[in-house]
């Protein structure tokens, strides 16, 4: 097997010109390739005894499973929020894997400088202070997952528990408050042992997805002074609402809060002078959730923590062992994120911002809202769908024209459309109304477009009325 693996590597130039041109194949045929699609049932290979090599396995993915690929990559593929890699972005990643570094530590490579200077210059592109830390990790999930652990760790200081040391068993129940929180949130609360059940949820205001302020403020007075974590949203994901960040931090005047900040994808707000106020007060969060492989464009899995209490942080994710270092005096990335065997995620980001810097992010911000207030504009003067909800940044949420519209109804319809291939969303549920979300975030989709995208909607509610 070694003989083999060491054949490929004599001819290791071959193989990436073949995956070069590979890649120029998928990208040719990005626009045209189907947005997303049901694979068929195929037959899993079993392990190879003695492997077919490096030029052979790419022969038989290339024919078992490349036409199968999505075009989550393209220019309409506006389910979740997925952003497309930029060029910059794709050579950043290429290079990831080629220089495989353990980005555990700064000592043993510039790889770890390099995801400092990175979340600098993200910390300038998001207008955050300098006494701000961050690091790199898989995602959203994670990203929210340490931020509510650092919470967790400063919840347990308010009742003289190190949490970290002691665990959670001599704590009071944690209350952690939101008027929308996200799923990840739930998901990180039960992996931290806080339990979903710890979610106290505050009512909204009318027809919105923010939090309304006077029941927040409600709320923390019955508290009486116990502590409790605060969770705001900087972008929902059915509508992109915000809550009043700037009214939150001022509640910290007379109330005991952690305020951890859900900002995946509408922390990019920061970057428009346009809708920068929509994320007026974020520079004055205890932590932060940003995404990276939404709106800033780079491959998956790529997202950032930031945070104002890098100390309760070490506290948290500390790995105690002599060959890792001193966690207290130099806090390497080994005792700042779950992961201790980290990739170099920070070098697309890097790329990235190099290559296209503020205005380029500015540019794509602009685009994609103007991009959804079409799409918006299309549906409002249509017979045929609805508006669910105003479109205040980039996801547009609409609802079929319909009465008595059910989920089974919009399933329906999506999967028309996805069997159709031109665009793909996601349906979703907002104030009891079954309804679809088309986010835009990709830096490549223009007006031509959102006329594809129209014509599909378009042809698939007559296919369906049709059936």
């Amino acid at each position: 097997m070694v003989k083999k693996m060491n054949e490929d590597f004599n001819v290791i130039q071959m193989i990436l010109e073949q995956i070069i041109k590979e890649s120029i194949h998928f990208f040719e045929g990005l626009e045209s390739r189907a947005a997303a699609f049901q694979p068929p049932t195929l037959q899993r290979d079993k392990l190879p005894v003695e492997g077919i090599g490096a030029m052979n396995a790419l022969e038989n993915f290339k024919e078992k499973y490349a036409a199968f690929l999505s075009g989550s990559a393209g220019s309409r593929y506006l389910g979740f929020v997925t952003g497309g890699a930029t060029p910059a972005a794709i050579a950043g990643d290429w290079l990831v894997s080629v220089y495989d570094q353990n980005v555990a530590s700064t000592d043993d490579s510039v790889a770890g400088k390099v995801e400092l200077e990175t979340i600098d210059m993200l910390k300038e592109l998001f207008q955050l202070p300098k006494n701000y830390s961050g690091s790199f990790v898989s995602g959203a999930t994670m990203a929210n997952f340490v931020g509510l652990a650092i919470a967790r760790q400063w919840f347990g200081h308010q009742h003289g528990i190190n949490v970290s040391q002691q665990g959670l068993f001599l704590l009071p129940k944690m209350k952690v408050v939101s008027g929308c929180a996200h799923s990840s949130i739930y998901k990180a609360l039960s992996m931290l042992g806080m339990g979903r059940e710890s979610v106290q949820s505050i009512p909204c205001l009318p027809d919105r997805e923010a939090i309304d302020i006077s029941r927040l403020r409600e709320f923390l007075r019955e508290l009486k002074g116990e502590p409790c974590i605060v969770v705001a949203n900087a972008g929902t994901v059915n509508t992109v609402d915000f809550d009043n960040l700037r009214e939150i931090v001022k509640l910290k005047d007379e109330y005991t809060f952690w305020l951890h900040v859900d900002a995946a994808f509408g922390g990019f707000a920061a970057c428009s002078p346009k809708y920068h106020e929509l994320v007026d007060g974020l520079d004055q969060a205890d932590s932060i959730t940003i995404d990276a492989h939404k709106w800033l464009n780079v491959p998956y899995d790529s997202a950032m923590q930031f945070t104002r209490h890098k100390d309760i942080q070490v506290e948290v994710f500390q790995n105690n062992a002599a060959y890792l270092g001193n966690s207290i005096d130099n806090p390497e990335f080994v005792h700042l994120t779950p992961e201790n065997s980290r990739r170099f995620r920070a070098l697309p980001a890097w790329f990235t911002l190099n290559a296209y810097g503020k205005v380029g992010y500015r540019e794509i911000v602009e685009r994609n809202v103007e991009m959804a207030q079409l799409l918006t504009k299309r549906v409002a003067e249509s017979t045929f769908f609805r508006l669910a909800a105003p479109t205040r940044l980039n996801v547009v949420c609409f609802t079929l024209a319909t009465e008595g519209i059910t989920m089974d109804v919009i399933h329906k319809y999506l999967d028309l459309l996805k069997q159709d291939g031109r665009v793909f969303m996601t349906p979703t549920l907002y104030k009891g109304t079954p309804a679809i979300r088309a986010a835009f975030s990709n830096w490549r989709t223009d007006e031509d477009d959102v006329e594809i995208i129209w014509d599909a909607l378009s042809e698939a509610i007559k296919d369906m009325d049709r059936k």
